[in-house]
């Protein structure tokens, strides 16, 4: 088995049969638009908009090959359409590589008659986004920035002529449930246990190095257990940020644990298992509700994949903990989204249910309940108290009971200057269409700058 250095791009090491050498769009303009000052890289900002290969790293950009199910339906005509690898860089610190991946960067062999382009408002959409789920503590891929690129597109579920861009992220990788799909639809089994053996060095350094990486069977085992709990935390980290994906499609779901791709998203009004994000969703295969099974039933077609390479592995056996560490993460999130001490399982349990049955029974925001009982604050109120728990009155005798009974975890974040607001920061799709109009009519970038410095005081 092929072994893997930490001083040489990882996506080089694996090798031409999972990727395809590609060319970035040529663009009118590059109207620098939006840059993530909190990501630390030294790169030059033209970089990021005509891609020309940085020094001693990929010659060229890299369209990655991959298959997916698309609303549990098989493709075999997937591949990166519209976006390409640009980049990988290593933090000194952690060693750790991440992956500067784009979006509206022109077509390649995988386009499928698509123009390869995003439109502007998207890449404000994918950058709100990513700037809110990271201040909620879901494990998300960042948006390191976007130009608006002078072109005009048409699309059909917005008005058009409308305008372009071009964005890059920064993730840990971009190696998806479909990558493996591909060479389980190609028996590719020696390539099965490359990509298994380089994900597990990769993403799980530690774990990796107590393996014998000849055997394929104990990879297999090993990896998809990390998965099961990566993906079992990163759902929990969703639910409990009130946020619906719209596409948890096999090529959406990444190995790492990460969150991205953002498209048809939603942030939760009101509690509502069934709320969905897409318009084009209209069974509700991936409301908000389903979204766990949903990863559990991608993670199923990850396991089934893994067996070409050994058709006696068991890998429903490791499925079976998806629930139990899906729990335990719940739990852990909802508590420290509420900033309370964990006491014991049955307790957080009654909690946590509590919490959502007064959410079912009251008109109150999903995003107002986390940020009024955080630190149990409104318990320990008194001007004003009864009139914020006439927003939950007349169901939050049992929760308000339990509550009562947990310590705060962190007395420095109960402090918290942006509890000072009268009402919590959220990304509503009438927010989202409020920020986007005054830049569709007269460039008017002001809203799209107050709520990221609304978004990140929440982190700050």
């Amino acid at each position: 088995m092929q072994s893997w250095s930490d001083q040489t791009q990882p996506i080089l090491q694996l090798g031409p049969d999972f990727y395809d050498p590609v060319q970035p769009a040529l663009f009118p303009e590059k109207k620098l638009r939006y840059i993530n000052k909190q990501v630390p890289l030294l790169i030059p900002v033209n970089h990021l908009a005509d891609f020309n290969p940085l020094p001693g790293n990929l010659p060229q950009p890299l369209a990655l090959r991959y298959h997916g199910h698309q609303f549990q339906h098989y493709n075999p005509d997937l591949g990166d359409g519209r976006g390409f690898l640009f980049a990988q860089l290593q933090d000194l610190n952690s060693k750790q590589w991440y992956d500067l991946g784009t979006k509206g960067s022109g077509t390649t062999p995988y386009s499928r008659a698509g123009d390869g382009r995003l439109t502007l408002k998207g890449a404000v959409r994918e950058a709100l986004a990513t700037e809110m789920l990271e201040s909620l503590g879901v494990k998300t891929s960042k948006t390191l920035a976007f130009f608006e690129t002078g072109e005009n597109l048409d699309r059909n579920d917005e008005p058009s002529p409308t305008r372009s861009a071009v964005l890059t992220r920064y993730s840990l990788g971009h190696i998806r449930i479909g990558t493996f799909q591909r060479l389980a639809f190609f028996n590719q089994a020696s390539n099965l246990h490359k990509l298994t053996s380089y994900a597990l060095h990769f993403y799980d350094h530690e774990l990796s190095q107590t393996l014998d990486h000849d055997n394929y069977s104990l990879l297999a085992e090993a990896f998809l257990s990390s998965v099961v709990d990566k993906c079992a935390q990163l759902v929990a980290q969703v639910m409990m940020g009130g946020f619906v994906h719209g596409v948890l499609n096999t090529d959406n779901i990444n190995i790492s644990g990460e969150l991205f791709d953002y498209g048809p998203y939603r942030f939760l009004p009101k509690y509502d298992p069934q709320f969905t994000a897409a318009y084009f969703d209209r069974d509700g295969l991936y409301c908000f509700g389903r979204q766990p099974a949903s990863f559990l039933w991608a993670i199923h077609q990850l396991g089934s994949s893994l067996k070409i390479g050994n058709n006696q592995f068991e890998f429903e056996k490791v499925l079976e903990t998806f629930s139990e560490k899906f729990t335990h993460h719940v739990q852990n999130v909802f508590l420290k989204r509420l900033n309370l001490k964990p006491r014991g399982h049955e307790e957080n349990s009654q909690l946590l249910s509590a919490f959502f049955q007064m959410l079912s029974k009251t008109d109150v925001l999903f995003e107002q309940a986390f940020f009024y009982f955080n630190s149990k604050r409104i318990l320990g109120q008194t001007d004003g108290a009864s009139q914020l728990l006439d927003l939950f009155s007349p169901d939050t005798a049992d929760f308000i009971r339990l509550l009562d009974s947990y310590e705060v975890a962190d007395e420095t974040a109960a402090k918290h200057s942006y509890f000072e607001n009268e009402k919590p920061c959220t990304l509503l799709i009438d927010e989202i269409e409020a920020i986007w109009k005054p830049i569709a009519e007269n460039d008017d970038w002001s809203l799209f700058e107050n709520k990221l410095h609304a978004i990140r005081q929440i982190r700050s």
